[in-house]
């Protein structure tokens, strides 16, 4: 049986990974900003911590905590996280600095809490929940990407660092699921649309308004998705989730690939010359 630390288990996929996680007989360690939460018929061990993770010093002390309480943990989900839409010129400095304080600098403070005891174990999965988003941002997301590749780019780093130690990463970019992400009480908007906006971000706005509830993505596969990653022997650095997501990779890989052959011979010119000089 495993231990696991999921952030963010009121809702979404976070809740449907907790449900997944006790169901198979697991103890979950779950945050939720306030409140409490229970799950019924379910076998596992179920502990809920209440952590505002823009708090960064409650945020790393409840890590601390969780080691000392089980004395190990297996898995740590970094899930909670919530998206910022509009136009970047009118997002505020508060709305930007909220943002990666849940989205990016939380996972960095949990994760930097969590290193010393899975290096003593020698063995862990560290998991970052990020998006589609991250690596093939859509209009009207630009700092919602922003965070989220920051993540990407986090995950990744850090593979390197610990692969030695038995700690695994893996960055889960999902695409568009079935949860209250785009919801009114979940997703923030910045500003009004700008008239200049209106065939851009105006558009993404009514094509998000339009997909909630919609979604093709079930919380609940994902959450059977990242089941068998941790489960696995040798689990893949980046996992895509949903058909959606998958199209929009290859569509940004084909384009990267294109710019690259495009702009080569520019690319080859930067370097010195072969003699030196």
């Amino acid at each position: 049986m495993k231990t696991w630390l999921i952030t963010g288990i009121s809702r979404g996929l976070g809740n449907a990974l907790a449900r997944a996680a006790l169901s198979q007989g697991d103890t979950v360690v779950g945050t939720v900003r306030t409140g409490s939460i229970s799950f019924d018929n379910e076998t596992g061990n179920l502990h809920v911590l209440n952590v505002d993770l823009t708090d960064g010093a409650a945020t790393e002390t409840a890590v601390k905590d969780a080691f000392q309480r089980f004395g190990r943990i297996d898995v740590i989900v970094n899930n909670a996280g919530y998206g910022l839409l509009g136009a970047l010129e009118h997002a505020t400095d508060a709305e930007v600095e909220r943002l990666f304080a849940v989205d990016v600098f939380a996972p960095f403070r949990i994760i930097r809490a969590a290193l010393p005891y899975l290096r003593k174990q020698g063995s862990g999965h560290i998991i970052n929940i990020t998006s589609i988003a991250g690596r093939a941002p859509s209009t009207g997301s630009a700092l919602y990407s922003a965070a989220k590749s920051a993540l990407e780019g986090m995950s990744a780093a850090l593979s390197l660092e610990v692969a030695s130690l038995g700690i695994k990463v893996t960055a889960v970019a999902p695409g568009a699921f079935r949860t209250d992400f785009l919801s009114a009480h979940s997703i923030r908007k910045s500003g009004a649309v700008h008239p200049a906006y209106a065939g851009t971000i105006g558009k993404s706005e009514a094509a998000f308004d339009a997909a909630n509830g919609h979604q093709l993505g079930d919380p609940q596969r994902a959450a059977n998705a990242i089941m068998a990653l941790v489960k696995s022997e040798n689990p893949p650095l980046h996992l895509l989730l949903g058909t959606d997501a998958l199209r929009r990779m290859r569509t940004k890989l084909d384009q990267i690939v294109d710019e690259i052959d495009a702009w080569e011979m520019t690319t080859l010119s930067t370097d010195y010359p072969e003699d030196g000089k």
